[in-house]
């Protein structure tokens, strides 16, 4: 049987801060979170604007009950980029001033952008109010719909998963993939179903340590719709060096299947 990581693991993997996400509250306009990342126990850390309701709520509150909405989409330009959602439900606290700079380097790492340099270090002149704060949310329970199906994760099994090794690498690895090993990724479609007419075209839409998937699409209006396959790794990939070496093997079985 096919490995492949588990539930846990592929919501800490959406959650990791890679992907968009999007901020709701009782009563509350859905509002886009501007960047986020996840501390060690994958609690997420969200960089919002002093003027979102939300943090607007927390000035009367001491936490705030949310769901954020994680949507992953393929770097892979194609009609259909969806590959799947988490629901992380909890509470948003607004993250203490001592701690607020910690918070801002741990997602400037994913996101560097000019909003986080002044968050904990800036002095405020008189009656001035910050732009932008961090939000802390404390992770209750996650619903995870993806290519797998759909999955209720416990906060336990959440905060002790990890994710992906290659998640924050994975969007350049798959375009990477997409540009520049199409026939390579025909073979693989050619090895799994043999010679079919008409041959789909191939795309590469996501990777991790246990495997790649692509995307077949077959030219013609009535043809079959697009379906996805994957295609796993002899053995789990741990760094770099060995991910190149289990999706070129990969290649060559396609390519050289007596070999």
């Amino acid at each position: 049987m096919t490995r492949r990581p588990g539930p846990a693991e592929r919501a800490r993997t959406l959650a990791y801060g890679v992907a968009g996400g999007s901020l709701t509250a009782l009563d509350l306009p859905e509002e886009l979170v501007a960047a986020h990342a996840t501390g060690p126990d994958g609690s997420p850390l969200l960089l919002m604007p002093r003027s979102s309701q939300v943090v607007r709520s927390l000035e009367h509150a001491r936490d705030l009950p949310v769901t954020l909405q994680i949507t992953d989409l393929a770097p892979t330009p194609l009609p259909d980029r969806m590959r799947g959602t988490a629901w992380l439900h909890g509470w948003v606290t607004e993250v203490p001033v001592e701690s607020r700079r910690e918070a801002a380097v741990r997602i400037s790492r994913l996101h560097p952008r000019p909003d986080l340099l002044d968050i904990g270090v800036r002095v405020p002149v008189s009656g001035e109010e910050p732009e932008w704060t961090i939000l802390s949310l404390e992770v209750a329970e996650v619903h995870l719909e993806d290519m797998w199906g759909e999955s209720i994760i416990e906060p336990e099994d959440y905060a002790e998963a990890s994710p992906d090794p290659f998640v924050a690498m994975e969007p350049g690895l798959v375009s990477h993939l997409d540009s520049h090993h199409r026939d390579e990724l025909q073979s693989l479609l050619r090895h799994r179903l043999g010679d079919i007419t008409p041959m789909p075209s191939v795309r590469a839409v996501g990777l991790d340590r246990f495997g790649l998937r692509v995307r077949c699409s077959a030219p013609g209006a009535s043809t079959p719709p697009p379906f996805d396959l994957r295609f796993g790794f002899p053995e789990a990939a741990t760094d770099m060096a060995s991910l190149r070496r289990a999706y070129h093997r990969l290649f060559h079985t396609a390519r050289h299947p007596a070999a």
